[in-house]
């Protein structure tokens, strides 16, 4: 089945995941049948889709028309025969129970067209075993989507022992097709990429508490705050839900060995039936209050502890080929919510630090999870998963210029011959140089500004495309997005200082900055539809919440490269405009006055806008928790002692 066939789309189950992937498909256009075992399933699931969709079109995402036409394209039923008879691909999400999946397929090879791709929803189950229960193991593949599937970008695309390379082409596109960003996992192995990290970390927790070594509040403390996870490692058990978790481990231990041994902690809460918070009680009662995480109980320990686990797992994904570290990072980012992945992570902690915390653990305790893996032990001899400086060295940069002034990191793109044109290479440099600032505690705004005085950046240099380069656009287009969403996600204030032509891919950086100077010569575009492609770094979503969705329309629609400065003033992208004099000055009084802002503040507020930006009451209970812990730091009270004195604070990020 080559991608350009599909057609149809079956999705057997109508739970939560199920009705969930159905909806992603019809929005995506293709005809879809919804099937579970009972006819009350059914109507639910279907009932589900129709007030997702309405509240996607009440918050402006899609038309009324859009949200009808999905529904429409929707069929419920459940009959297996007349679900799957036309399907060309058939996507999996019963209950997490091999026998029940086993029996399913068994049914489904009777009725499915021979040539139809099988996919399973599988969080962590073989899909190897799965497959070998069909006829097609080689049209057999994992396509595991996360909670909820309308909203979260990632799909895990895992091979098994028999997958052909076609299927897994077929469905990575159809994953794109969905709006969704596939992560290829290439062996089957249990708990894939996103489980295999996150589920051990939990687990830990568990340890953590269960032996006396923290407090739960200690620990979530800790992951919320001075980890910047999401959640706190107790909440986010909460909200799966333990018996989730535990069925897992489960697993993982029945495959893998003792080093997924279940925490007795977490054996505990689901025989007390206090599975989180769809029972009412976890970790924390939410029928009497719910969460509630202490800003200022964080222990470096505790992180130490849980990044050396998260750490350890990298090391052996890496190590038995499952995945590169790029990509696990990738994934953890997209399907579990972290500020950057735990590769990285990793290496700015520094791996030969986190291998002494699992040696002590492991003679101090014995417990096999302690045990360095291979993988682990290879890239701190390396120098970090990423690899390292051998000593320091500073970084080598080519196509772009690299400075500190102050407490002002400086990022110039050094191609001004050509515009300033973006290639790959310099995607590259500009993650290097934001890992270079961020590892320094003195670096407190970035400034990032083009070379010369005729552009910014006049967007993406076509000559790398090349078709001789064996550049793959899907995966330029992923790496865009990861870096340039780092400006976002980066602690501190960024601003992008603009002179000349700010065109393409050149505006969609700018769009990551937090605040925009232009100089009066600047000419702004976004002119991608003039060659028929569309920003793929990010500018399709980034624009709108900037401008608002009409003006990024505007944009984009019309192609236009001749914006002016006061033009995009007037649309908000701008924040100041102005004159040739002026303006070297000025850019740097600004990202100056930005660095004496306080750090923590700057850091969390950023945290909040993004957290905030498709879920407000996610935002708005960050910014809750992000308030309390700043009235623990000492900069609060310097500023409110500065304003007392009628004086200049002096922030020191403490």
């Amino acid at each position: 089945m080559n991608f350009e066939d599909i057609e149809q789309v079956a999705v057997l189950g109508a739970g939560n995941m199920g009705h969930g992937i159905a909806e992603v498909a019809a929005l995506a256009g293709y005809d879809v049948t919804m099937r579970d075992i009972k006819e009350e399933f059914v109507e639910d699931g279907y009932e589900n889709i129709e007030w997702s969709l309405g509240k996607l079109a009440e918050s402006g995402q899609i038309s009324d028309d859009e949200a009808d036409a999905a529904l429409d394209r929707v069929e419920p039923l459940v009959d297996f025969e007349s679900a799957v008879a036309e399907a060309d691909v058939v996507i999996e999400a019963v209950p997490e129970r091999m026998d029940v999946k086993k029996d399913v397929y068994s049914e489904l090879e009777e009725y499915a067209p021979d040539e139809a791709i099988f996919a399973t929803n599988t969080s962590s189950l073989s899909v190897t075993e799965l497959s070998e229960v069909t006829e097609r193991p080689e049209q057999f593949c994992g396509m595991h989507f996360f909670n909820p599937p309308v909203r979260m970008a990632l799909v895990e695309v895992i091979r098994g022992d028999h997958t052909a390379d076609e299927t897994l082409d077929a469905i990575e596109r159809l994953a794109e097709a969905f709006d969704k960003t596939p992560v290829r996992v290439r062996k089957d192995s249990p708990g894939f990429i996103v489980n295999r990290v996150l589920v051990p970390q939990m687990n830990e927790a568990c340890w953590l508490v269960h032996d006396d070594v923290a407090t739960v509040a200690e620990v979530d403390s800790t992951t919320s705050f001075d980890m910047g996870l999401p959640m706190g490692a107790f909440e986010l058990g909460d909200q799966v839900g333990h018996d989730v978790t535990l069925h897992v481990l489960e697993y993982l231990h029945e495959v893998l060995g003792d080093a997924y041994e279940p925490c007795p902690l977490l054996e505990e809460k689901v025989e007390a039936e206090e599975l989180g918070k769809k029972t009412g009680k976890g970790f924390y009662d939410y029928e009497d209050g719910g969460v509630e995480i202490p800003a200022d109980e964080g222990r470096d320990d505790v992180e130490a502890r849980l990044l050396a686990v998260m750490a350890n797992e990298v090391g052996k994904l890496v190590e038995n080929d499952v995945a590169p570290v790029s990509d696990v990072d990738e994934a953890m980012m997209l399907g579990a919510g972290f500020p950057e992945g735990p590769g990285k992570r990793a290496d700015a902690y520094g791996l030969d630090d986190l291998v002494e915390t699992l040696e002590d653990l492991h003679e101090e305790t014995g417990a096999a999870r302690y045990e360095v893996s291979d993988g682990l032990r290879a890239a701190a001899d390396e120098g970090g998963f990423y690899g390292g400086d051998d000593g320091g060295e500073t970084v080598e940069y080519e196509q772009i210029v690299v400075e500190t002034d102050g407490a002002v990191g400086h990022i110039r793109l050094d191609r001004p011959a050509r515009m300033n044109t973006i290639t790959v290479d310099m995607i590259d440099e500009i993650d290097a140089a934001l890992d270079q600032f961020e590892a320094d505690d003195e670096i407190r705004t970035v400034l990032l500004e083009g070379a010369g005085d005729r552009a910014f950046s006049a967007g993406f240099d076509a000559a790398s495309a090349a078709p001789e380069s064996g550049l793959d656009a899907s995966e330029m287009s992923r790496k865009g997005q990861r870096v340039f969403g780092r400006l976002e996600e980066v602690g501190m204030p960024v601003v992008a200082a603009i002179d000349g032509y700010c065109l393409g891919g050149g505006m969609e950086l700018a769009t990551a900055a937090d605040m925009r100077i232009a100089s009066e010569s600047g000419q702004f575009g976004q002119p991608e539809h003039n060659l028929g492609l569309l920003p793929g770094w990010g500018g399709t979503q980034r624009l709108k919440h900037v401008v608002g969705e009409g003006r990024a329309k505007e944009i984009i629609f019309t192609a236009k490269n001749d914006y002016d400065p006061e033009t995009m003033y007037d649309y908000g992208f701008v924040n100041e405009v102005v004159s040739p004099d002026e303006y070297d000055d000025r850019k740097w009084e600004l990202a100056r006055d930005l660095a004496a802002g306080p750090p923590i503040a700057q850091k969390l507020t950023k945290r909040a806008m993004v957290a905030g930006r498709d879920d407000t009451d996610a935002g708005l209970e960050y910014e809750a928790s992000a308030f309390g812990q700043l009235f623990t730091t000492d900069d609060v009270w310097e500023g409110l002692a500065a304003f007392q004195q009628d004086r200049e604070p002096e922030f020191e990020g403490k």
